[in-house]
């Protein structure tokens, strides 16, 4: 099935054709209204005159996170607030959020790329389906909710935590759809296990999962544990949120909604635009969007892009799955963490030396974080009480700034290894083959 054959189904000429008529309106409108983006064309000699073709975007200068914080928190948003409508926010590497409004005309736009990814895994209205990504800043949540209900489809807010709950809502409303990371799709399985429930006990027949990374293997498990067909859901708050591409049945990469978001891959050292097929990263022009756009902004993740025409029918450029960052980000439960904000939360505290290590594992299908830290010799004692208190003192701090929780290991002065070259901050034990 597809949703928007007019857009998904488009001629290679005739998409070409969109996307430079909107590639010109929205330097227009980013060049009046966001002082950043004009400053940037200026310094590049350059007009929205000058920018009348979707190949003309290689002038154009690119956006990265840093931007976002520079500007942070509204500096590149080009409507004005009484036009914002809903702001979600991601993490960042330091305490600031990135902070992205969207307009109403961005909520249909997301709407309408949701609808599309859930109808190319087989979802109708007679599916009752269960959301089971975080809603609130997070975009998960309320992305995936949105398209459900345009769909028309029976949306069930089960949102994460109280699985026991979630588990017996499957079992009673016959729920045939769920969206949730992949590591809670097997925490899922086993608490069915657990609680001697089978596959055969639930309905479910499609799995829209996305937020970390996951593979190959792990899809064939929760396939074979779940009895369901899993698919890929792509998405960044920063561009829209999930629905930029999504897998169809086919399951040969994820097509992207390039009539909104306009793909390139460029060589992250010499920012050249790269071919179809070659490995690069991922930059996103946000053609549509009112209220916070983007040109060409750098997500970091690596990839390739498919150009030619699906079996399904859809023409829209694809790309493959993840297969890393150009930066140092993790991806813990679908919330972005980098080294450098635990490190910030260290130097800010006196008792700590600036020596730590993040050791990251799977642990019954859930991502763990540790963070081993040195305490400073005047700090370390054998006072049980007050190890304690700094422990619980650090924990506290690291989830505020990293909103998720942390195991903290105390560590005596001197025992974490060091290195004469490039420090080791990251264990990342989980197995992604």
């Amino acid at each position: 099935m597809i949703w928007n054959k007019s857009k998904e189904c488009m001629s290679r000429d005739e998409m070409s054709d969109l996307q430079g008529k909107r590639l010109h309106k929205l330097v227009e409108l980013v060049y009046h209204n966001v002082p950043f983006y004009r400053e940037k064309m200026q310094a590049l000699d350059l007009t929205p005159e000058d920018i009348n073709s979707i190949e003309d975007i290689r002038k154009l200068p690119f956006t990265t996170k840093q931007d976002l914080r520079d500007n942070y928190p509204t500096g590149l948003q080009a409507a004005h607030q009484s036009e914002i409508v809903r702001v979600h926010a991601s993490s960042g590497t330091t305490g600031n959020p990135t902070i992205v409004g969207y307009t109403r005309r961005d909520l249909e736009i997301w709407k309408e790329c949701s609808a599309r990814a859930l109808t190319a895994y087989g979802v109708t209205r007679n599916d009752v389906f269960s959301v089971g990504y975080g809603y609130g800043l997070f975009t998960g949540g309320l992305g995936a909710h949105y398209g459900v209900e345009y769909v028309g489809a029976t949306v069930i807010p089960t949102s994460t935590g109280n699985t026991d709950k979630h588990l017996r809502l499957l079992r009673d409303l016959k729920i045939t759809g769920i969206a949730c990371t992949p590591s809670y799709a097997l925490y899922l399985a086993e608490a069915m296990e657990r609680n001697g429930m089978t596959r055969d006990d639930i309905c479910l027949r499609i799995g829209a999962f996305g937020a970390e990374p996951w593979t190959e293997n792990m899809r064939e498990e929760i396939e074979a544990r779940l009895g369901l067909q899993a698919y890929n859901l792509y998405g960044l708050s920063e561009i829209i949120g999930p629905g930029v591409s999504y897998e169809c049945v086919c399951k040969n990469g994820s097509h992207i909604a390039e009539d909104h978001f306009y793909p390139e891959i460029i060589n992250p050292d010499t920012l050249e635009p790269q071919p179809y097929g070659t490995t690069g990263e991922l930059v996103f022009t946000t053609l549509t969007k009112t209220g916070m756009p983007l040109l060409r902004y750098r997500t970091k993740d690596l990839c390739s892009l498919i150009g030619e025409k699906c079996d399904c029918g859809r023409t829209n450029v694809r790309m493959t799955r993840i297969i890393g960052r150009s930066d140092d980000m993790l991806i813990i439960r679908g919330i972005n963490v980098f080294p450098s904000q635990v490190e910030s939360v260290i130097l800010d505290m006196p008792e700590f030396e600036p020596v730590y290590m993040l050791v990251v594992d799977r642990v019954n299908s859930l991502d763990t974080l540790q963070v081993q830290v040195e305490v400073r010799k005047d700090f370390f004692s054998d006072d049980i009480g007050g190890m304690l208190q700094l422990r619980k003192k650090l924990a506290d701090k690291l989830k505020s700034v990293l909103s998720i929780s942390a195991d903290v290991r105390l560590m005596e002065p001197n025992s974490i290894p060091r290195s004469e070259g490039k420090s080791v901050r990251v264990i990342d034990k989980r197995q992604l083959k």
